[in-house]
């Protein structure tokens, strides 16, 4: 640089600190440039030969900024006396505007102002954004976008109802599968694809008190979602976080005042539907908070009545009316009555659910429509005359159109299914139809009860007796204890999960069998952190020098899955029939492929074997999954007590009611409506197609290539774990800003889904993982890769040819929730350019010049670009001609993709509206509103410069 190029007043930007922004010359004296940087408080100088400083100067149609905050946009430049003067409005006045007047920050948007502005990259920045977007368009469009990633195993009924109902507007459904078919995955499927597509932002999950932690984990395991709880200790943290101040204030005027609303502090909560019902101030901020998508699980305890309805019924009542969507978990929908199921679907549209008398009537035509859709299963090509009355009936003139089609009897069951009273907001699936689960074989281990026992033999003391005495003396004298050691022994060295109901039960058992017995076992119970679980269920995983035993307490085995495990000690049996079927739950699980077995120690002539008995000849529970326990116990809980504090005479009628209770109830579950709404709930083929679409996206090694190549150029260190498996670290050129996710002393990720299944202490990397798509949003709203200067050394272009590769991306601002990208593609659009305009993109593909094209020298770099800047904007210029022509056949498309998409939705749903209520208005409304606004949208787009790569060649 020579010393005339520089003046008082002039605006410069420093290469080497961009962040100090704008600079302005504030001295010039002798070899030396002094600058002051307004918005970082800051003053520099430079030597003026190799000062790393470019001449800022806007160009026409460009926006810029006052240090009093106005913004103008830039109509016309001139120079005088070395200073510029911008001509500019405001869109109402023109104004002159000297750029000794612009503000000291400065934002380049634009690829070329980068470049001009020596904020530049290397090439490897510009291939990672061009890459970015050419994945981004792909995923979005994909139909398995939103359900990438979760770390669960791909079984086609949870994927088939979580896409269903996902794909709704505030979608209000009761999730009723049968236990262990998986409905906390259907709903984190349904949670995860609504916050990932926009169409939800806040969730709370509300649940029993004991299922808090389990949800937790299941969220942040499988689904990377983190929820906050909100709890009592919550509550306390914010209250003694308040100053002296608040404190006097609120002592002199009354508590009137809330204070900070924790419901609001973040956007995931979870929740114990207790704290709801005890705590009046929590209720109060849960309902002002306001809620897209709200979650209970075990909704058939929410006991209603006309009459009357609980306390646990009327909260959530209220909560569900302040949330947009619900989704209710049950595995019993009706276990407890017609009365209680309706009022579960009261709380899901309280307007279409509001008498149940009518709701009964409704039934029993049920009944009669899934009567004709099993004949018509059974028997596809002969419709009997009487279904054929039946079905014109219920279908009246479509009857005849659907006859006429080629799978007549599969359009008319579309047709019921669309047309039945809960179709559309009950899913339930069962074992018998879903298939797939192992065999489960209860080995019973009746035992002597010592004398340490005798005085807690019967009552709730006797289920645990070991609680009565110290433990060096049950440890000793139990004979469970000495059992347990011999039979891990004998069945060495297949893995054993051992389950118990208490902690310090747990943690007694482990210890004696790791120190005494030396057999290798691992603890896991809810006083441990999660980092300590992981690392028990880490070393119970291990084939290789892991633990044979796992010994968990029943809090502490929630929410995990042990299916690679066969074999299940109860140590103890609980109370409740449901927390035994959750404890063989943790190995009884699709895709568990041996049969498990069950073994059950219990002592003779105490509450253990009355409670053996009734669970084994009551309930059949060890045998078979038992959803009816809870309510066969409601039915008998008096012979049940009386038996369990010892009562001899009340055990055979106990086990005899229970059994014929059992089985009256289980047939109540199957009869009516179940093959109708099952059908419903899963549609294999739609679900295989999915699951195929899921599997391409996971299963391709592109997921990694793509986070290779940005951990180079962000900084990430990448040490090889084992296979399919690596360690991440920060390097020493760390960019913490673009990526989340990673701890200081690194995190250990798969990139295959079935060591994820194995190994829950490894992240799961998939294109949906919080670290991908961080770093995936944060390169497409940085400038990070927008303007690269590359090297190109090829024999038929002479030395010193500048060419232009230019990357335009549809722009088209709409709310995320519109997912107009499913219609609008995002994938880039390439062009390669000379000064002359002539269009080299066949010749010069984007691969063959990442393979051609060099880094140039930095500080060679810094010193070329003032001197290409008029050819850059003249080959930018021609870039954008040619780019024109491309965007309206790209709005024309998008235009038909989204007619294609939603009319015919709006026209189904309207005319089902006339025949089935389930329908809401808010649906419809919804759909047309977003038809009207994709419209609008579309006719907004614009194609928008994303950037460059200057090359030279030499």
């Amino acid at each position: 640089m020579e010393t005339s190029e520089f003046a008082i007043g002039q605006r410069w930007v420093s290469h080497s600190d961009t962040a100090l922004g704008l600079g302005i010359v504030t001295d010039i004296s002798g070899r030396r440039v002094t600058l002051g940087f307004p918005a970082a408080d800051e003053e520099r100088t430079y030597a003026i030969d190799n000062a790393p400083l470019s001449r800022i100067v806007f160009q026409l149609g460009e926006e810029i900024e006052t240090f009093d905050g106005s913004k103008y946009t830039v109509r016309a430049v001139e120079e005088i006396g070395g200073i510029l003067m911008y001509h500019a409005d405001d869109g109402e006045q023109t104004v002159q505007v000297s750029e000794v007047k612009l503000a000291g920050s400065v934002n380049f948007s634009a690829p070329h102002q980068r470049l001009f502005a020596g904020q530049f990259d290397r090439n490897g920045a510009f291939r990672l954004r061009v890459s970015t977007l050419e994945h981004q368009d792909r995923l979005r469009a994909s139909a398995a976008q939103g359900l990438i990633g979760a770390r669960t195993q791909h079984l086609p009924h949870q994927l088939y109802i979580a896409h269903e109902v996902a794909r709704r507007h505030a979608p209000r459904v009761l999730l009723a599968d049968e236990v262990g078919l998986g409905k906390t995955i259907e709903a984190g499927l349904i949670l995860h694809y609504q916050l990932h597509t926009g169409r939800a932002r806040r969730a709370l999950i509300v649940v029993p008190d004991s299922l808090v932690h389990q949800w937790l984990v299941e969220m942040l395991r499988r689904f990377n979602l983190r929820f906050s709880i909100v709890d009592q200790s919550r509550y306390d943290d914010i209250k003694a976080q308040q100053d002296d101040v608040d404190a006097l204030v609120n002592h002199i005027f009354g508590d009137d005042d809330d204070g900070e609303n924790p419901f609001e502090s973040d956007q995931l909560v979870l929740c114990s539907l207790d704290f709801l019902v005890k705590s009046k101030k929590a209720r109060d901020h849960a309902l002002a908070a306001g809620w897209d998508l709200m979650v209970v699980d075990e909704a058939h305890h929410l006991a209603w009545a006309p009459e009357q309805a609980s306390p646990e019924y009327e909260v959530v009542e209220e909560l569900s009316a302040a949330s947009k969507g619900l989704l209710l978990l049950t595995a019993t929908p009706e276990q407890v009555g017609i009365a209680s199921h309706f009022a579960r679907l009261r709380l899901l549209d309280p307007a279409r659910f509001h008498d149940l008398e009518t709701f009964r009537a409704e039934e029993q035509q049920y009944e009669a429509i899934n009567s004709v859709v099993r004949r018509l299963q059974a028997t596809p090509d002969r419709i009997s005359e009487d279904d054929k009355a039946a079905l014109q009936n219920w279908l009246g003139d479509e009857l005849a159109e659907l006859l006429k089609q080629e799978s007549a009897h599969q359009a008319i069951v579309d047709a019921l299914l669309d047309r039945h009273g809960t179709g559309r907001v009950l899913f339930r699936n069962t074992r018998a139809a879903i298939k797939g689960f192992p065999e489960r074989q209860p080995l019973p281990e009746p035992l002597p009860c010592p004398e340490l026992y005798e005085q807690a033999r019967f009552g709730d003391a006797g289920l645990a007796p070991e609680q009565t005495a110290g433990e060096e003396q049950w440890l000793a004298e139990d004979p469970r204890v000495a059992w347990l050691e011999k039979k891990l022994a004998s069945l060495r060295p297949a893995k054993v999960v051992v389950i118990c109901a208490r902690a310090d039960t747990a943690m007694a058992l482990e210890s004696y069998l790791q120190l005494r017995a030396g057999i290798r076992s691992a603890a896991f119970h809810e006083h441990l952190s999660l980092v300590e679980r992981d690392r028990a269920a880490a070393y119970f995983a291990d084939t290789e020098q892991g633990a044979q035993a796992l010994i968990c307490s029943e809090i502490g085995s929630e929410g995990r899955n042990f299916q690679f495990a066969h074999h299940l000690v109860l140590f103890d049996l609980p109370a409740n029939a449901d927390l035994l079927e959750q404890r063989i739950g943790r190995l009884d699980r699709i895709g568990q492929t041996q049969a498990i077995q069950i073994h059950i120690p219990y002592l003779q002539g105490t509450s253990q074997e009355v409670q053996y008995r009734w669970f084994h000849e009551g309930l059949n529970a060890f045998a078979e999954s038992c959803a009816v326990g809870v309510a066969v116990h409601e039915h008998v809980s008096s012979d049940w007590q009386k038996a369990l504090e010892g009562d001899q005479a009340a055990l055979e009628p106990l086990l005899a009611a229970s059994a014929e209770e059992t089985k009256r109830l289980k047939t109540l579950l199957h009869n009516g409506r179940d093959a109708l709404i099952e059908l419903n709930s899963c549609r294999r083929d739609e679900a295989e197609a999915l699951i195929t679409e899921i599997e391409k996206e996971e299963g391709s090694a592109q997921v990694r290539d793509y986070m290779v190549q940005a951990f180079d150029i962000l900084g990430v260190d990448i040490e090889d774990h084992s296979e399919h498996a690596d360690v991440l670290k920060p390097g020493e050129q760390y960019q913490s800003g673009h990526v989340a996710e990673l701890p200081e002393d690194g995190l250990t990720v798969t990139w295959e889904r079935e060591q994820a299944l194995q190994r829950e202490d490894m992240a799961f990397m998939s294109w949906e993982h919080p670290m991908v798509t961080g770093v995936m949003d944060s390169v497409t709203s940085s400038g990070l890769g927008k303007a690269a200067l590359a090297n190109l050394s090829v024999k038929a272009l002479p030395p010193g040819t500048l060419l232009l590769e230019a990357v335009f991306a549809v722009h088209c601002p709409a709310p995320e929730s519109l997912q107009l990208t499913r219609y609008l593609p995002v994938s880039p659009l390439r062009l390669v350019v000379d000064v002359n305009g002539r269009d080299l993109s066949k010749a010069l593909p984007h691969d063959r010049l990442n393979e051609l094209c060099s880094n140039i020298r930095r500080r060679t770099a810094q010193a070329i670009v003032p001197k290409i800047r008029a050819e850059v904007e003249t080959m930018v210029d021609h870039a954008e001609r040619l780019s024109d022509p491309h965007l309206i056949p790209l709005k024309e498309q998008a235009l038909a993709q989204v007619e294609a998409g939603f009319e015919p939705e709006i026209r189904r749903l309207e005319a089902l509206q006339k025949v089935n209520p389930a329908i809401r208005d808010e649906e419809v409304d919804f759909l047309r509103d977003q038809l009207a606004a994709a419209r609008e949208a579309v006719g907004h787009a614009s194609l928008a410069l994303e950037g460059i790569r200057v090359i030279v060649t030499s």
